[in-house]
């Protein structure tokens, strides 16, 4: 006959066992980066950037009227805090409510220029740096053709007439809003990443 001793340790022993192949089997957290970008010799901090200019760029009643580059690099940056301040965890420091309002905004931003909801972060984040890149050569064939179906619907010009209208995205602003106040809270507490100016 088993002791319930033993029994007991081999219960335990199995159920760690499946808890670990459970664990193996999780997807892998998702990343997301931005293009690297310089200012001035100095390496610009990416997500300080994003959050800041997001906070300008959505702003406005009508948010990026008539600058399709600059709203591409707005979408492309608020994809990435919608990544990075989830599963990074620099951004421990920061309310979790901040993670949640991006989250919450994608449907937003997605909805207004088509995006499909399923689309990678990073897929889309690529896409909207070919179009800004494409606008900064005058190349607008090669700004049409990196918004092409299935990522985005219906694509090309199409899509371009949106990004150069977007209209009010309130729930945007607001997560990119709350962003700024949450970096200018924690610089002010002198916690966080101490590499911050």
């Amino acid at each position: 006959m088993t002791h319930p001793l033993i029994l007991g340790r081999r219960g335990a022993a199995l159920a760690a066992l499946g808890l670990f192949a459970g664990c193996a089997n999780l997807p892998p957290v998702p990343t997301a980066t931005l293009p690297d970008r310089t200012g001035g010799g100095a390496i610009l901090d990416p997500a300080r950037q994003a959050i800041f200019h997001t906070a300008s760029a959505f702003a406005s009643s009508t948010p990026l009227a008539g600058r399709p580059a600059e709203a591409a690099q707005a979408i492309s940056e608020a994809e990435f805090l919608a990544v990075e301040l989830r599963h990074n965890s620099r951004w421990t420091e920061m309310s979790p409510i901040v993670a949640t309002a991006f989250e919450q905004a994608r449907p937003e931003w997605r909805g207004a220029l088509g995006i499909a909801a399923d689309a990678p972060a990073q897929a889309v984040i690529d896409a909207m740096t070919r179009v800004r890149l494409a606008y900064g050569g005058q190349d607008l064939s090669a700004a049409a053709a990196a918004l092409a179906p299935p990522l985005v619907t219906p694509g090309g010009q199409a899509t371009l007439a949106r990004l150069g209208a977007l209209p009010p995205l309130p729930r945007t602003a607001r997560a990119a809003s709350l962003a700024e106040r949450e970096i200018w809270r924690i610089q002010r507490q002198g916690s966080g990443d101490r590499r911050w100016p």
